[in-house]
């Protein structure tokens, strides 16, 4: 799998979704800003939730503009086995259940999954709970994530 192109898939999709949040953040302005919901009393809250909703999204839209930035400056190195599964490595994982599951490891905000024909690629940052389980493991290594009561393991069965 070319990570170039996967790093092109996460763009796009991250493109996609600005332009959703952007028309969601218009929405709410336009509703926060409309006569019709101006408050009459302390009761009449409608504006004032409008007005919080698109904070939050704008918010949100620079949260996305910012990945952006990170994902177009990334650049996934090959993977090395002296330093271990670093950022930009694409991670084939066999989980206790027998079921293999790929990871690539990018930048923050570009958490998602990628369906490609019948394969997903689920994109996580070195942040998430995994991507730090993962960091400097290499193929065969076990890796252990414990969230909650849960336990979930891992084998690397090989990195690109």
């Amino acid at each position: 799998m070319d990570k170039s192109w996967l790093q092109q898939q996460v763009l796009e999709r991250l493109a996609a979704d600005l332009l959703q949040v952007e028309q969601a953040v218009s929405v709410a302005h336009e509703a926060a800003t409309h006569e019709e919901n101006i408050a009459e009393n302390k009761y009449d809250t409608l504006g004032l939730e409008a007005a919080y909703l698109a904070t939050g999204q704008a918010r949100r839209a620079e949260a996305i503009r910012q990945a952006r930035v990170q994902w177009r400056l990334f650049r996934p190195q090959p993977y090395s086995a002296s330093q271990g599964i670093q950022l930009g490595a694409l991670v084939c994982l066999l989980g206790a259940d027998e079921k293999q599951q790929q990871i690539f490891l990018g930048p923050e905000g570009g958490n998602m999954k990628l369906v490609i024909g019948a394969e997903s690629i689920q994109v996580i940052s070195t942040q998430a709970p995994l991507g730090k389980a993962l960091m400097g493991k290499g193929e065969g290594d076990e890796v252990t994530l414990e969230l909650g009561q849960a336990k979930q393991q891992w084998e690397v069965l090989c990195v690109h």
